[in-house]
């Protein structure tokens, strides 16, 4: 399995939820919101070192409590 060349300015992450390889900027920060371009789902930067995405946390309604 090779892996993908990122881009000048960019790095590369996988995402958990398609496999896909995301092309990120390269200043991207830990808590980062990215969208997945084929799944639609916000990921979020959960490390840099190597990049790790994972599935954002869902926000919950906030009904005035």
């Amino acid at each position: 399995m090779s892996e993908a060349v990122a881009e000048p300015g960019t790095r590369t992450a996988i995402s958990p939820i398609t496999g896909a390889t995301l092309q990120l900027p390269e200043n991207v920060e830990v808590g980062e919101l990215i969208d997945d371009p084929e799944s639609g789902d916000e990921l979020e930067v959960v490390s840099l070192d190597p990049i790790t995405l994972a599935a954002a946390p869902q926000e919950e309604e906030d009904w005035g409590e």
